[in-house]
């Protein structure tokens, strides 16, 4: 007994090394499991595409409409976005389970001996043979009706010379339906799931219109915020030239003895001061434009990513400049906003989901009936002894009685499940009345963010246009003012501080005029933003691929 006992532990030791050496092993036991042979990898994510078509000269050059529909293809958000997109389609194919027809089947083989303790048990070891072959068929309708079928054949056969049918076969086919007359009842609450993923589908479609409404917006804002920086560059770099060239005169008048020494000092040190406004715009461009090469995948390829960027639009308007008012923009945003058409959807899911939680409720009443019918067949023996065969039938025969219904039987059941109390029921509905009042108040706040949203675009594009004209007087009235003071310089009616400072003026004129177009560029486009006509604006169409 000791003995057994060690050996025993003896092997349970054994195994729980063994398992945790295997268990170091874990990559070559899934090869032996066949895990990482069998299992098809995941392709990798889509690579940018488009981009090679714009390469010019060693540049990437885009227009903004290019910009747009390269963003579009391959910025990162749109693929995260896309997807809730997907999974509510899945959703709503995942809601169509309940209605989906299930087949079953088994076969079963049991063979038996067991001694006798009693003389009417027919032999001296009772050795019986049960096979089992079973077919099963379901379905739910969407009236929730459900309909079940099955049929099953039993093969017995054992040496008990009492047996009278030895083997025997019997068969019986059996067709079951069940209504619901309370709970369940009816379309609505079999096909509500249908339903409420229908709606869920829906707003995933409008909130990823939605979000590439913001997402173009954001393309068009980095698009111009190059343009602006770049033109700021220019600008700077403008003034240092102009601030070197008063540098340089100074110091041919100082050579010449015409300019007092400590007078060197001023343009001097405006050289310096712009040469550090120029290693800023220059950095604030390179920052500029890796955002913008973020936005439309140029920075996923290597080989792109180092090329310079040339945006062809210019900021300045062309044409007549748009005008509207916040009337007829907010009657376009109504119109056309997705986030609207998302919260119509969430609210009428929230409505489905109260009359949901209503039918469950309700008691659970069912009605069910079925019919049945049976056949047997087989070899049949007499009483005598030896037993002697009078007759055989086959599974035909048995088959025959069954189809025919020649032994039915058949029945009905009333159920009812009437609880007395349904906390979990009544904590759903009043759940569903909660988030249905929570949507109310959220569609109120898109209401009244879309508002200020509108009200603030259209009086931003009208500040861009008026801002714009200010600015073109102002940079015609500083370029003849630094004119004026050059030539009194030259007469020596002023010094150089007048021509400095002039030059520092005309230079933020031409910024300012710079910004104010980018800014009437920008308010252009989220005004359509606001309205919900930037796609229109941009030829955009947001399609549904084929699955």
């Amino acid at each position: 007994m000791r003995g057994t006992r060690l050996l025993v532990v003896g092997v349970l030791i054994s195994m729980i090394f063994g398992v945790a050496a295997r268990a170091q092993e874990a990559p070559r036991l899934e090869r032996l499991l066949g895990i990482s042979t069998h299992q098809k990898s995941l392709p990798p994510p889509t690579p940018p595409q488009g981009l090679e078509d714009h390469v010019t000269n060693g540049k990437l050059v885009l227009s903004l409409d290019d910009t747009i529909r390269l963003a579009l293809g391959n910025n990162t958000d749109i693929r995260l976005d896309r997807a809730q997109i997907d999974f509510a389609q899945n959703n709503l194919h995942r809601a169509k389970t309940a209605f989906d027809p299930l087949v079953t089947s088994s076969f079963s083989d049991n063979r038996a001996k067991s001694p006798t303790i009693t003389q009417i048990q027919g032999a001296p070891v009772l050795g019986t043979l049960s096979q089992t072959t079973t077919l099963g068929f379901a379905k739910t309708f969407q009236t929730g009706t459900n309909f079940q079928s099955s049929f099953s054949a039993s093969k017995l056969s054992t040496n008990s010379s009492l047996s009278t049918l030895n083997p025997s076969i019997a068969t019986d086919l059996q067709f079951t339906v069940t209504q619901p007359l309370l709970r369940n009842f009816g379309l609505f609450p079999n096909r509500a799931p249908i339903l409420i993923a229908q709606r869920n589908l829906k707003q995933a479609r409008a909130s990823f219109q939605g979000q590439v409404n913001d997402i173009i917006l954001r393309t068009v804002s980095n698009y111009w915020n190059v343009i602006l920086a770049r033109e700021a560059l220019v600008v700077q770099q403008k003034s240092l030239e102009e601030a070197q060239k008063s540098y340089d005169h100074d110091k041919k008048a100082l050579g010449l003895g015409a300019l007092p020494p400590l007078d060197i000092y001023r343009s001097e040190s405006q050289v310096a001061s712009r040469r550090v406004s120029v290693i800023q715009a220059e950095y604030t461009l390179k920052q500029a434009e890796d955002q913008f090469r973020q936005i439309v995948g140029a920075d996923l390829d290597p080989a792109i990513r180092v090329l310079d960027l040339e945006l062809i639009d210019q900021a300045e308007p062309i044409g007549d400049l748009p005008t509207t008012d916040i009337a007829t923009a907010l009657a376009r945003a109504l119109a056309n906003r997705p986030e609207f058409e998302a919260a119509r959807q969430q609210l009428a899911g929230d409505e489905l989901s109260i009359r949901l939680a209503h039918n469950s409720l309700k008691p659970d009443l069912e009605l069910s009936g079925f019919y049945l019918g049976n056949g047997v067949a087989g070899n049949q023996f007499n009483t005598a002894t030896p037993p002697q065969l009078i007759g055989a039938t086959g599974l035909g025969d048995g088959l025959s009685q069954t189809l025919h219904f020649t032994y039915p039987a058949y029945g009905a059941v009333l159920s009812l499940s009437l609880p007395i109390k349904n906390h979990s029921a009544e904590a759903s509905l009043a759940d569903a009345v909660v988030s249905h009042r929570r949507d109310q108040y959220q569609e109120r706040r898109t209401s009244q963010n879309i508002t200020l949203e509108v009200t603030s675009a259209v009086r931003a594009l009208e500040e861009a246009k008026l801002s714009m004209e200010a600015s073109k007087v102002a940079l015609d009235l500083a370029q003849k003012s630094l004119r004026a003071d050059e030539r009194k310089y030259e007469l020596g009616a002023e010094t150089v501080f007048f021509v400095l400072d002039s030059q520092i003026v005309l230079a933020q004129a031409e910024l300012n005029l710079v910004q104010s177009q980018v800014n009437f560029q920008v308010a252009v486009a989220q005004v359509d933003h606001a309205t919900g006509d930037l796609l229109d604006h941009h030829h955009v169409q947001i399609l549904d691929p084929q699955k």
